[in-house]
């Protein structure tokens, strides 16, 4: 069944978004041709469904290119929080972006339907894990530096399990005889694991009481490599 014609505006012009093979894609940002209210909807309309399909989150200047100049988008989300409060899933804000997460209280019924499901952080091995949680305190960090920190050798298969995962990038050229490697987190693990930033993650001192994770051997203050990697490191992150 052929779908109708979409309806123009008494102007003329094409309404949002459309376009005729082999235009430019142009978008009425403004929609100054509509009534506020209206105008405020579509605008909550687009960011949601620009968030619901991207792949990772989506920052702020990137949802400002469907909105008009003048748009709150703070106010937006705001708007689409309190709708979608009785939803199973929500609007998050983590790596630097807003993203549509289900709401933690719907993880078990999703686990039990085992149903393929998007996103989210791939299963790690127990060891893997505890890699992946030492870079994201010391970093950068090399190869060398994580097998001493577990008496034992972190093999390159474990790094690039790590890589393949999207969890890690290369970081800067270790000053160490060999100039080895260093690796980072990136925002990809932020966003896996529900963080902002590096600050959001627990407070090593409490790893260490329970023996998952030592400072010994390492140099420096774990908090400050986390805030210089995020300032030098941002491309990645």
């Amino acid at each position: 069944m052929a779908e109708p014609e979409a309806a123009k505006p008494p102007n003329g012009k094409r309404r949002t978004g459309q376009t005729k093979a082999g235009d430019e894609y142009l978008l009425d940002r403004e929609l100054a041709d509509l009534p506020p209210e209206l105008r405020w909807r579509e605008w909550m309309l687009r960011v949601e469904a620009v968030i619901f399909a991207a792949a990772e989150p989506v920052r702020r200047e990137t949802l400002a290119r469907v909105v008009g100049k003048d748009c709150s988008i703070d106010l937006l989300i705001d708007d689409l929080h309190a709708e979608l409060r009785d939803r199973p899933y929500e609007i998050v804000f983590v790596a630097g972006g807003w993203q549509h997460r289900t709401r933690s209280r719907f993880a078990v019924p999703i686990r039990a339907s085992q149903a393929a499901t998007r996103g989210g952080a791939p299963a790690l091995s127990d060891f893997e894990a505890m890699v992946l949680t030492a870079i994201a305190y010391f970093q950068p960090i090399t190869r060398g530096d994580l097998s001493k920190i577990f008496g034992k050798e972190v093999s390159r298969d474990t790094i690039a399990s790590l890589r393949h995962a999207n969890f890690l990038a290369s970081g800067p050229r270790s000053p160490t005889p060999g100039a080895p490697y260093t690796y980072v987190t990136t925002k990809h693990f932020l966003s896996a694991f529900g963080m902002q930033t590096l600050r959001d993650l627990p407070d090593i001192e409490a790893l260490e009481d329970a023996g998952l994770l030592s400072r010994k051997g390492m140099h420096g203050d774990s908090k400050v490599s986390q805030i210089n990697v995020e300032e030098e490191y941002s491309d990645n992150l």
